[in-house]
């Protein structure tokens, strides 16, 4: 059984703001070199539970290695709170930064580790 939850989040300045439906009880800690510097815990949603409020036109990409994912951040303040791109089934996916979210304390939440440095 899921428990989706509605979520606001965004970027440390406020110019990206969105709203995702997702289930925060287990999240994920990729090892890749671009998320372990990052710090980034991720939940992933398809884009019919995610709705981007603001910061559309601003949003800066970013793109390494196969360049399946693209890691979109804040041009302000240089927060990554989400990223989109591709599943492992070829489907579009949302990754949403979970220490991004509105009143999440991530010290509650049950971390799945991801071997993204061997992919």
């Amino acid at each position: 059984m899921t428990h989706a939850k509605t979520f606001t989040g965004g970027c440390h300045c406020g110019d990206i703001r969105y709203e995702t439906t997702t289930d925060i009880g287990t999240v994920t800690a990729c090892n890749c070199s671009i998320c372990s510097k990052r710090g980034a815990l991720w939940t992933f949603v398809k884009p019919d539970q995610f709705a981007l409020r603001s910061g559309q036109d601003s949003l800066s990409d970013y793109q390494f290695n196969k360049r399946v994912i693209h890691h979109l951040f804040c041009p302000v303040c240089g927060i990554e709170s989400f990223a989109r791109g591709k599943g492992a089934d070829g489907t579009d996916m949302i990754a949403v930064n979970v220490r991004c979210l509105d009143g999440v304390d991530v010290a509650t939440l049950t971390v799945a580790p991801f071997d993204g440095r061997s992919i």
